[in-house]
């Protein structure tokens, strides 16, 4: 079973003392692939470090909406010479997210947008982080002119049936994290997961948040190796082969940050 975590943040502080040993776990789980995220400059700018010194390993730059209030013209184009890169596959973490409101919602939204057109500009397909915007992700992207087709996914899906539809009508893929394994948190997501089409989901990490069970029982850092876990939920939930379900999203993962082997 050859598995990509499409979304995961190994810059963070979390991974400094065994970098290395969580890379090699992740190679002997199957993981070939991973794509690191970038939340702001910093760690833009670390992901992409990662990514050049791992065969298999691409990244994302972007400003996560908990940090737009300190975004600005000059760290996009800061962004924007990162993605000069080979190694650089995708603009995100990029979105919406109104539970904490760690930025207000004027600078979410304007930096939002603003990264959008940036990414469009660069034909990067987008990673996008939304949670409790009560449809106003979606009314932004219904709402944007963009030069190119929208292209991305909406990472760590969590919404409901309607929102779902919704995304899968602009083309978007879905993002399954280690919710779907959760007893709990996860049933919601259980019902709504066969859904979606195959040749649109994507599966993720997000550590080294949302370890999955079983091995949240264990520990709590999330690691990429761990996608394992997601994937082989996500074939039992849809009654389908894990082997195939896990060549169908490998190739749906390559196809939209267009990376080919």
């Amino acid at each position: 079973m050859k598995l990509f975590d499409s979304h995961c943040h190994l810059d963070d502080r979390s991974y400094k003392d065994d970098l290395m040993m969580v890379i090699k776990n992740a190679l002997a789980a199957g993981v070939e692939s991973v794509m690191v995220v970038g939340i702001n400059k910093k760690s833009s700018a670390k992901a992409l470090n990662i990514a050049k010194a791992n065969p298999g390993y691409y990244c994302a730059v972007g400003v996560h909406p908990h940090e737009a209030k300190k975004c600005s013209d000059q760290v996009l184009e800061f962004l924007a010479n990162l993605a000069e890169s080979e190694k650089v596959k995708a603009w995100g973490e990029i979105g919406l997210d109104f539970n904490r409101m760690y930025s207000p919602q004027k600078d979410q939204e304007k930096w939002f947008i603003r990264q959008l057109s940036k990414a469009d500009k660069l034909g990067l397909p987008v990673i996008f982080h939304e949670r409790d915007t009560s449809g106003r992700l979606l009314e932004i992207l219904k709402s944007t002119t963009l030069d190119n087709t929208l292209n991305g996914v909406i990472h760590c899906f969590s919404g409901n049936r309607n929102e779902l539809m919704k995304y899968l009508d602009l083309g978007l893929y879905i993002g399954i994290t280690g919710i779907i394994t959760i007893k709990g948190r996860g049933a919601k997501l259980r019902e709504l997961v066969p859904l979606i089409p195959a040749e649109r989901l994507l599966v993720e990490t997000d550590a080294p948040y949302l370890t999955p069970a079983p091995q949240k029982n264990k520990g709590r850092r999330n690691q990429p190796a761990f996608v394992k876990s997601v994937m082989l939920k996500l074939a039992q939930v849809r009654q389908e082969d894990p082997n195939q379900l896990a060549k169908t999203i490998w190739e749906n993962t390559c196809r939209l940050f267009s990376i080919s082997f």
